[in-house]
């Protein structure tokens, strides 16, 4: 049985971290971790939105994303190599995700969250208005979702600065996020939060970034977006 929101954010967090680590010492592979995250999210995201309005995000509704995304080593890790083995058939079509990603992070590296709203960058991995990494995209955008289209797009537009977000996703994201890096953490893995266009081409650049990581080392040290609060995170997540 899956860990369950049911006995609270806490006790969800604690159980997903214990499952986290069990998987990091028995399959030591970024995937099978990452499929544990990601199937948790889903299972406790239905449960609580049980009752609520529906979300409006569908695909080919990119409003959002243009936000800047935080993402954890293994994520980026995963996106990197979605994008090698994904390349040559994307290039038949005309479409070069990689290309499309370091001219985006020409414009948006080193940028804060408010100055990338302001650019209105579109995420480099939107083509058509389709998310061409949707299967492997990081926590922080499966846990983006929100109950109004049109309010979005205001938003997107520069035309408003608050939009009704699902607090389900948004909570089950911490606690499944905040598992995950404590439980990397624990097992002496690279566990901060990256900027992910930087991070992604950080990691396409270094062809032995995942041996490194794997090794203990932090490979996408230089995308970090929490280095300030790194020493208190640490501290915090310790005591779970």
């Amino acid at each position: 049985m899956s860990p369950s929101l049911e006995g609270g954010p806490e006790d969800l967090l604690r159980d997903l971290r214990a499952a986290f680590r069990h998987t990091l010492v028995s399959h030591p592979d970024l995937e099978s971790v990452l499929v544990q995250a990601w199937d948790s999210f889903e299972g406790n995201v239905a449960i609580q939105s049980e009752g609520q309005a529906p979300i409006a995000c569908h695909k080919g509704c990119p409003s959002c994303c243009s936000l800047r995304v935080g993402a954890t080593t293994p994520e980026v890790l995963l996106i990197a190599a979605y994008l090698r083995a994904t390349g040559t058939a994307l290039h038949q079509h005309g479409i070069d995700l990689v290309q499309a990603l370091r001219d985006a992070d020409s414009r948006t590296r080193g940028l804060d969250e408010n100055a990338r709203v302001a650019l209105r960058e579109a995420c480099p991995f939107i083509v058509q208005g389709v998310c061409f990494i949707h299967r492997v995209r990081p926590l922080a955008c499966r846990g983006h979702a929100s109950h109004d289209k049109p309010a979005c797009i205001e938003a997107a537009a520069g035309l408003r600065d608050e939009v009704s977000f699902s607090g389900a996703h948004r909570t089950v994201r911490v606690v499944v996020q905040t598992a995950l890096q404590a439980a990397l953490r624990a097992e002496e893995r690279a566990w901060g939060m990256h900027e992910l266009n930087h991070a992604t081409v950080l990691a396409l650049d270094l062809p032995d970034a995942r041996a490194e990581w794997e090794r203990g080392g932090d490979p996408l040290a230089a995308a970090a977006i929490d280095s300030d609060q790194r020493q208190a995170m640490g501290e915090w997540l310790d005591q779970w």
